[in-house]
């Protein structure tokens, strides 16, 4: 049984017991989210693909960590103006477990 959700803007393929890491999620470590943006779901050989969502799915999840990503650095440069600019940038990401899949 798998499903596909959206969060953050980006959709994900998630099973029981997966972990993911998604965008900043409120919450602290040991608590429960809940997905109700569903596109598809899978059991066996029955898919039910929403339009655009599931009605009635629900994906449960336990915040594992508040993490941030690796840093990755923004450089601008103007060649023979003599203008540089360097900056670097670490996103605030969530890690989670998938505790259940109902649709």
């Amino acid at each position: 049984m798998f499903a596909v959700i959206e969060t953050g803007g980006k959709q994900y393929r998630v099973t029981e017991n997966d972990v993911i890491t998604v965008e900043k999620l409120a919450g602290e470590a040991g608590g429960t989210v809940a997905f109700d943006r569903v596109l598809m779901v899978r059991t066996g050989a029955d898919v039910k693909v929403g339009a655009p969502l599931v009605a009635g799915a629900l994906v449960k999840a336990e915040i594992v960590e508040q993490s941030r990503a690796d840093k990755i650095i923004v450089f601008k440069k103007l060649r023979r103006k003599n203008y540089r600019r360097k900056h670097g940038h670490r996103q605030h990401q969530t890690v989670l477990r998938i505790t259940a899949i109902t649709a």
